[in-house]
């Protein structure tokens, strides 16, 4: 009998070779060094990937560059680039399921939930393609009757986007769509851990048939490639997603060439349950926002406050939450967490453990499976009696794992809240909506959502604060990113000049 996962397989063939996208042909990697990419669940090779170096991120910024100086794409008619934009979204839904199985494979992460991502892909060109048409627009002032001065918006140049290897597609997708749709030329720096998607959005663009050099893709490891993309003086503009460490770097890195740098960076986001809130629906978002994606998010909900009157009943029934949550095969429909993208990443999640039992934690935690001991597991996992000074309340551990603590009052809620380095995220429970209000405007992060778990809507700004980043991304206000704004001054009357020297 043929499982769902040898089903789903036989109808996706996975590529043996991938090689770099540059200036509108496939090509292999200077010196022909390779990476060889590893399954998540199985921990055996599934392709050997082309390791791009210094010399081949020369070669796609020449690209870029020769493509935004001379080709059409920074001139062109607007409707015209628009319909690239559009046909780009198009072939993405003829790929749908494809890119979800590869998503699946590369990262570990379930089936059921790559499908809803790479659903968003394709409105993430459709949605960049009517922002461009309907909100890229200047402004005119207009002094007495002798000036007019008003704005233009103009692409900048040379994108060079480096996306993470957590929801790999949709991320490139939502950077690669607004730098295209301003007119700006993309080199996109793939994770090195989840290469799959990235080679068939190469794939994608290219069927689209955009003119030579504006996009291109250039796999490597973040130390060689990366480095040298965010160095080089050619490229404008540097949009990271990432960890925070590795944002710093980037920023320190970029200054001698003064780039523009949007960096979505790490994030330890509070969840505060209130002892008025609706008990069952602060339970089901609490428990989808650290156990989806297998915990593997930025704005996962990775430290729980609950108010102490509740606190008894709330971590009881969480914990037979947790219990039934179904670890398994990516592939498998009904799996609900998956393998973690690597081994290295698994043991650094997995040291978690040993700190906050060293902490005085105590830790709630299921054994694996033997059929799954192949592969990168931690079982979803609760944290209990922890204080906010510990490291596993103030580190991003970056899986399946949940750090509970309790509150007394509104005052201390946001006080424990805000006590940490990172400012991506909150989420805040209560039936008092002044409360959740007053709360969320008090808790530092970039983004709040009260009653809510993590629902986007594109047309509004996603960023955070502190350690979380710099810049917002999202709706019209990436175009400040990826725009210049020129002023144009014109005289419409013969106004006074001082004559020096007459």
């Amino acid at each position: 009998m043929v499982s769902s996962r040898e089903k789903v397989a036989l109808k996706h063939e996975t590529q043996d070779n991938i090689l770099l996208y540059i200036n509108g042909e496939f090509t292999s990697a200077t010196g022909n060094k390779t990476i060889i990419n590893m399954n998540p669940f199985t921990n055996e090779r599934i392709n050997e990937v082309a390791e791009g170096q210094v010399e081949d991120i020369n070669k796609a910024v020449a690209a870029a560059r020769e493509a935004f100086d001379h080709g059409p794409w920074k001139t062109m008619k607007l409707t015209k680039r628009m319909e690239y934009i559009y046909r780009i979204a198009d072939l993405i839904d003829e790929e749908v399921e494809k890119i979800a199985y590869l998503e699946a494979l590369d990262t570990g992460l379930p089936i059921s939930q790559t499908k809803k991502m790479v659903g968003r892909a394709s409105e993430n060109f459709r949605f960049y393609a009517r922002m461009v048409e309907s909100r890229l627009v200047g402004d005119a002032y207009q002094v007495d009757d002798e000036f007019i001065n008003y704005t233009i918006n103009t692409p900048v140049g040379v994108a060079g986007l480096i996306t993470p290897w957590n929801a790999p597609f949709m991320l490139e997708t939502w950077k690669v769509a607004p730098a295209l749709a301003t007119g700006n030329t993309v080199v996109l720096k793939p994770a090195e851990l989840s290469p799959l998607s990235a080679n068939l959005l190469a794939e994608i663009i290219h069927r689209a048939d955009l003119p030579k050099g504006v996009f291109n893709v250039v796999h490597g490891y973040g130390e060689t490639a990366g480095d040298a993309l965010v160095k080089h003086p050619d490229v404008q503009l540097i949009s990271f997603t990432g960890e925070t460490k590795t944002g710093s770097t980037i920023i320190k890195n970029s200054a001698d060439t003064l780039k523009s740098c949007s960096m979505e960076l790490g994030g330890k986001s509070p969840i505060i349950v209130f002892d008025d809130a609706d008990f069952e629906r602060a339970m089901d978002a609490c428990v989808w926002g650290i156990y989806s994606f297998n915990g593997e998010r930025c704005t996962a909900n990775s430290r729980l406050f609950v108010q102490e009157s509740i606190k008894d009943e709330f971590v009881d029934a969480l914990k037979k939450r947790v219990a039934k949550i179904k670890m398994g095969d990516p592939l498998e429909a009904a799996t609900e967490v998956g393998p973690l993208i690597d081994k290295g990443h698994y043991q650094k999640v997995k040291s978690y453990l040993d700190i906050a039992k060293e902490e005085g934690a105590e830790v709630i935690t299921a054994d694996i499976p033997e059929e799954m001991a192949k592969g990168n597991f931690v079982a979803p996992t609760l944290l209990l009696n922890a204080e906010n000074h510990m490291r596993i309340a103030q580190e991003e551990i970056f899986g399946p794992v949940l750090t509970v603590m309790t509150f007394k009052d509104e005052e201390e809620a946001i006080k424990l809240a805000n006590d940490i380095n990172y400012g991506l995220a909150g989420y805040v429970w209560t039936n008092d909506i002044k409360r959740g209000h007053r709360v969320a405007h008090k808790v530092e992060a970039g983004m709040l959502w009260v009653n809510a778990q993590n629902v986007r809507d594109l047309r509004t700004p996603f960023g955070g604060s502190k350690y979380s980043g710099i810049g917002r991304e999202g709706g019209h206000y990436g175009f400040e990113f990826y725009t210049e704004q020129k002023i144009i001054h014109v005289s419409i009357a013969e106004h006074h000049i001082q004559q020096f020297g007459k």
